[in-house]
């Protein structure tokens, strides 16, 4: 018997990225629910939402508004909603395989607890590759996976662990070192296609050497929000 998937999407100022990524999810009947949660989105993704929200008339779609900005606590409110067995995070710049509701059913009925894809930038150029190749080897590495992966949990384990922490960076990091405490994650080898935004706005190198000073600082015991502050609007 399939599991069910809920996808739960959160959304700032992503323009009309979301309207397609949305839309291409529903053409996957595997999903059983989408779950898009806005934190006081004020570009043309509001308008977008609105109008997939009126497209999909609360079939398979669900939009909800909150107005606190924070991955951690948009996720955590979508979550909260869901009904599913399994709970998928998805960046609104990220699309899933095809093949996303079929792998993870099989290695979720195989007894799997949680997982993240490995992940494709889509942009061309030898350092885009050698980038997305050094993420999905530290993360197959050190059990540690981040936002841009996919992560996806099996709910009654995310709720027992009283979902993400609500601190303003590194959610996901954080909730990696929780779950692999009770069971390594699965890697899929099936690619999500991320945008390459972060890495060609500022840079690759600078940005690689940015993201792994960042991380370097949580791991020391730096506060996110100081991070964040130091992100800046970066993701």
């Amino acid at each position: 018997m399939s599991v069910t998937i809920s996808v739960i999407i959160p959304v700032f100022n992503e323009g009309t990225g979301t309207k397609n990524l949305v839309r291409d999810l529903t053409t996957n009947d595997g999903y059983n629910e989408i779950i898009v949660v806005d934190a006081s989105t004020n570009d043309a993704s509001r308008a977008c939402l609105v109008e997939l929200a009126t497209e999909f008339d609360g079939t398979r779609l669900a939009v909800y508004y909150i107005d606190d900005r924070g991955r951690a606590r948009q996720m955590n409110f979508g979550s909260a909603h869901a009904n599913s067995d399994i709970l998928l995070f998805l960046h609104a710049d990220t699309l899933l395989p095809d093949c996303a509701t079929a792998v993870i059913n099989e290695v979720v009925q195989a007894g799997a607890l949680w997982g993240r894809f490995d992940v494709r930038l889509d942009a061309d150029g030898w350092w885009f590759r050698i980038v997305e190749t050094a993420m999905n080897c530290r993360s197959a590495l050190t059990g540690i996976a981040t936002g841009d992966q996919a992560i996806f949990v099996r709910r009654g384990l995310f709720e027992s662990m009283g979902g993400y922490a609500d601190i303003a960076l590194m959610e996901d990091i954080d909730l990696s070192r929780r779950l692999k405490r009770i069971a390594p994650p699965v890697r899929l080898r099936d690619s999500v296609v991320t945008s390459a935004r972060r890495w060609q706005g500022g840079g690759v190198f600078a940005t690689v050497i940015r993201m792994w000073t960042l991380r370097l600082l949580f791991w020391f015991g730096v506060s996110p929000n100081r991070l964040e502050r130091w992100y800046g609007n970066a993701r």
